[in-house]
């Protein structure tokens, strides 16, 4: 191969890694930003058991969620009196819709939390219901820190 071949073969190669690194929006400074889904999660808990509900959390299942991906944004204890007394809603985040479900798949076959599980429900049952809605940002959305 002579050298003006060689050369037209290299800009050649240069030109298409630049014309894929722009439409797939990878040039330093052009990363193309995946949105983060988040997750809104209300547990009902049976009456009574909402103080194991708060302990298991605690001691155990927010270091699993971030074991298997699951990024804890925030956790929070409704003012209304009567869910007060047996509801938790919280939001988790994930890198995406698929992350999700990878993560709940490993979460659940987890075998530390099977035994975090059985322990808190030595007393019974905890959870009553537990509804999940996925979310993206609004376009309007102030930005997460």
């Amino acid at each position: 191969m002579t050298k003006s071949h060689t050369v037209s073969a290299t800009l050649g190669l240069s030109v298409l890694a630049l014309a894929l690194a722009i439409s797939t929006g990878h040039l330093i400074g052009q990363e193309k930003k995946v949105p983060r889904v988040y997750e809104l999660r209300t547990y009902t808990t049976l009456e009574g058991r909402l103080p194991a509900l708060h302990a298991r959390f605690k001691n155990h299942t927010l270091k699993l969620f971030e074991k298997h991906g699951m990024k804890n944004e925030m956790y929070w204890s409704p003012t209304d009196e009567v869910k007060s007394k047996n509801t938790l809603i919280y939001i988790v985040s994930h890198e995406s819709l698929e992350a999700a479900r990878r993560s709940w798949s490993a979460f659940r076959d987890d075998p530390e939390w099977h035994k975090a599980r059985d322990e808190s429900e030595k007393d019974g049952k905890i959870v009553e219901k537990v509804e999940a809605v996925y979310m993206t940002l609004a376009e309007f959305s102030p930005q997460p820190k």
